[in-house]
């Protein structure tokens, strides 16, 4: 609408002013003039989400065209723009997603309009030039140096109420796979349902969809953390234990704190965007400045300097007065040094608090695209949503009261639907309505039912037995094959909280063919508390062992443990073995633990030792002998977090912070049998940490005193190896039991450089690879009063085996491998560089392992 108007005026014959219909014809002229200047001002609302997830997507850029008229989504995708005719179409843009444009119906005051961005596969990149020095440098500058103020680590405490939601979806399935007869019974029940669908029409397999309500607490001096969850609600296909899923579907495991160096994402450490080594990884764009009334906001994009490193690619706000982050939205592409990763998305905002100085987040945002394994399966959606209200700052609580990492309120199951409604930030969307009764419905078919078995089999181990409420297993435990017991068949099995909640029975059988013998042993664990966690317990077990590489010696290593059962097995002996022991977490991170053991030792393999070595070779010999011991364990890990699992505690592990364990032994003779009296002591410490831009060292090193007299056979013995396969607990060159000491010190390093050198060399980086650097030492030695024991013949005149010594060298071996080839396999060159005239000794040797990994 166009007005135009011409105004001529004469001197001559001009009317009076003042007349009344002079003036009545003014302000009608003033009135109409009004209404026709005043144009008229339109609106429109909606939505902007991701095409592929249905994910909302924050900051995205959205314009009337040929208009200075424009606004940006807020975090949960929503916009409202208004705007003034005439218009007739708006443009929706956003990086990582092609542009948008959306026609607008012409004269509609107030519409809406939704829509969905496709990511785009290929990008522009933009040619930056600076004249002088980078100005994002500066303001890179300013926000490292403010990060200790900012951070809300650093803050003395605070507390918060946190919303969380998951979902999980099976996405891009391919047709051989859709074809599956297992798989079309589940897309025909999805696809019955439009609303969850892409929007190219891609069918979409939710399997698992959760929301709690949970709070927080933290403090700083000592840092501890604290969750208590309060309700949840969770529909997953497959799910056997909700109040393990219940604790992780807490606020603990789905927060970033982009102030920190390094974001430890899927067990990967991330580098952050304003990490203090900013200008090794990324190159930054001030892309926008903003006025706020006081200072200036800023606008920052970035990408990595190698798209293959571990960095983000995204951009931020900070504001200008603090320095602050006030949003940021990250994300990691397929070209990084990652494996099965499509994508990972992470955007977060922050609300500044009260106090008008503390930016805090707000809300989260965390999309993780699985990348399908090969062409004949599906990939996988894990989208994560957190929201954090009603903070409170600097009123720590009693140490004591952070003793539980995260705890499940009694009632955490009972909720009704108000409860969400009063508690959720927003409404659930339709698909997500949806999802909660398709995720029911699939979990209820029989295919699905047997993929779920099949897989609980393959991940524990076990497979359950509803109708007894036992687990039969460990699978791999049931077939072995050596020289001593010809075929080895065993069955084993254990209760499930099924059975009870309190006692937990487990127990075995084998048989061998060719020494035809029975192995058996079985065991009872009782909870006592969950709170504190303190349990007791009794085993009892008569089996073949091998000297320097028993059960006790390898450890929780399964795998080797079974495979170890296999080949030569030299130096057997029979064991019988009762013991006893009871367990309590006494603060949080320090676990105390009691055991007392009665264990025999009866040789296969000729060995001897001299019960009164001040006799020489007149002394009398023996070669078998009973030990009565008392085990007395301090474990230290603060910062360690732990899951209930059922009738078990899992590690989440201790972050970058040392674990040591203390362990004193004493054994006390002719206490049921014991030939001895002794004393041994060690101290272990493992530690995991970030070494800057090289990567991640991991080192495990023990020291350990005996200072009684023994048989050789109960003094320290460090696992040898040799496998074909790399052993991560064991010396890899080193034989089993080709040494043994009573004052030891025995450290293990690994270093991985990830992909610090194959990033950087073309065509070669994008196999992904990585390298690795390791190292064993052992140093030790035996008192001469442990010499004195050991002969050269036992009772009948045959030749004992004895062993080789340490001298004034320790043992030493290093290596360097390549790791992630084809995903999944490594290769470790190492290097034996001491004791190379021992018998059988191998100086070097190549091994191999395999190891799905991100």
């Amino acid at each position: 609408m166009r007005a135009e108007y011409e105004v001529r005026f004469s001197i001559k014959g001009f009317p009076d002013p003042f007349r009344p219909d002079c003036i009545f014809l003014f302000f009608l002229l003033l009135v109409s003039a009004g209404c026709f200047a005043q144009t008229p001002t339109y609106q429109v609302k909606g939505k902007v989400t991701d095409a592929a997830t249905g994910d909302p997507i924050p900051f995205a850029n959205i314009a009337i065209q040929a208009s200075l008229s424009g606004t940006t989504t807020d975090f949960d995708g929503n916009y409202v723009l208004q705007y003034t005719p005439p218009a007739d179409s708006m443009l929706v843009t956003y990086v990582g997603y092609g542009s948008k444009s959306k026609p607008i119906l012409p004269d509609v005051p107030v519409q809406t309009i939704d829509i969905q961005l496709t990511p785009a596969t290929t990008q522009l990149k933009e040619v930056k030039i600076f004249a002088g020095e980078n100005p994002a440098y500066a303001i890179l500058r300013r926000i490292v140096s403010n990060k200790s103020r900012n951070n809300p680590d650093d803050l003395s405490a605070f507390e918060y109420k946190s919303y969380n939601k998951i979902q999980i979806d099976i996405d891009n399935i391919s047709e051989k796979f859709r074809n599956r007869k297992s798989v079309r019974k589940m897309t025909h029940i999805v696809d019955k349902y439009d609303e969850i669908k892409g929007e190219n029409g891609e069918t979409i397999i939710p399997v698992f969809i959760s929301e709690s309500v949970s709070n927080v607490f933290y403090r700083n001096n000592p840092r501890k953390k604290k969750e208590v969850i309060l309700k949840t609600k969770i529909s997953g296909v497959g799910l056997t234990d909700g109040g393990l899923t219940s604790q992780l579907v807490g606020s603990s495991f789905q927060q970033y704190n982009f102030y920190k160096n390094w974001l430890n994402i899927l067990e990967k450490d991330f580098v952050s965007p304003i990490a203090d080594s900013w200008k090794l990884y990324y190159e930054y764009y001030l892309a926008d400045s903003v006025y706020n009334g006081t200072s200036y906001d800023y606008h920052i994009e970035f990408e990595p300097r190698k798209e293959q490193d571990l960095a983000f690619k995204g951009s931020f706000w900070v504001d200008g007065s603090a320095f602050a982050l006030t949003q940021i939205d990250v994300s990691v592409g397929r070209q990084a040094n990652i494996n099965f990763i499509e994508q990972i998305k992470i955007q977060q905002s922050y609300k500044l608090f009260e106090d008008e100085k503390t930016w805090l987040p707000e809300k989260t945002r965390v999309l993780i695209d699985v990348d399908e394994p090969t062409k004949k399966t599906a990939g996988m959606l894990l989208k994560f949503y957190s929201a954090n209200s009603d903070y409170r700052l600097n009123v720590p609580k009693d140490v004591r009261f952070y003793d539980t990492g995260i705890e499940l309120q009694e009632d955490y199951r009972d909720h009704d639907s108000t409860f969400w409604i009063r508690n959720r930030p927003e409404t659930l969307s339709k698909s997500e309505q949806l999802t909660f009764q398709l995720v029911d419905s699939l979990k209820a078919l029989p295919v699905v039912k047997t993929y779920i078995e099949i897989l609980n089999v393959f991940v524990n181990g076990y497979k359950k037995i509803d109708k007894w409420n036992v687990d039969i297993g460990p699978y791999l435990y049931l077939y072995a094959n050596n020289k001593v017991e010809g075929h080895r068949f065993r069955l084993g099995f254990r209760t499930d909280p099924g059975f009870s909640r309190k006692w937990i029975f487990n127990g075995y059988g084998a048989y061998g063919t060719r020494d035809k013998a029975f192995k058996y042993g079985g065991g009872l664990d009782y909870i006592i508390d969950r709170k504190p966690w303190t349990m007791a317990g009794v085993s009892y077990s008569k089996d073949l062992e091998r000297l320097g590489v028993s059960a006790e010696t390898i450890g929780p290593n399964t795998i080797f443990g079974a495979f170890s059962r296999f080949g030569a097995f030299r130096r057997p002996y029979w064991q019988e073995d009762i013991s006893a022991y009871f367990k309590r977490e006494v603060v949080k991170g320090f676990t105390g633990s009691l055991q007392i053991r009665h264990r025999n030792f009866n040789p296969l393999f000729p060995f001897a030792y001299r019960t009164n070595p001040a006799a020489g070779s007149d002394s009398p010999v023996r070669s078998a002998f009973d030990i009565t011991e008392m085990n007395f364990e301090a474990r230290l890990a603060n910062k360690e977090t732990f899951l209930m699992s059922d009738n078990e505690r899992i590690s989440m592990g201790n972050g970058n912070s040392p674990v040591m364990t203390l362990r004193y032994t004493l054994g006390v003779q002719n206490l049921f049998g014991g030939d001895f009296n002794y004393q041994k002591l060690s101290l272990n410490v493992r530690h995991s940490f970030r070494a800057g831009v090289l990567g991640r060292t991991a080192y495990n090193v023990t020291f350990g005193y005996i200072p009684s007299t023994l048989p050789y056979p109960l003094l320290y013995t460090p696992l040898g190896n040799e496998s074909l396969f790399y052993v991560d607990n064991a010396y890899n060159l080193m034989r089993y039991f080709e040494f043994i000491a009573d004052k030891y010190i025995a450290m293990k390093v690994e270093h991985h450089f990830e992909g610090l050198f194959f990033n950087r060399i073309p065509l070669v980086r994008k196999l992904k690879l990585r390298t690795l650097a390791t190292g064993r030492i052992f140093y030790g030695s035996i008192s001469n009063a442990n010499l004195s024991l050991t002969t050269t013949e036992d009772e009948s005149g045959n030749a004992v085996q004895t062993f080789n010594l340490l001298n004034r060298k320790p043992y030493v071996e290093v290596g360097y491998g390549i790791d992630n080839i084809l995903k999944s396999g490594r290769i470790d060159f190492i290097h034996r560089l001491t004791y190379l005239n021992n018998p059988g000794v191998t100086p070097f040797a190549v091994k191999i392992s395999f190891l799905f990994s991100l």
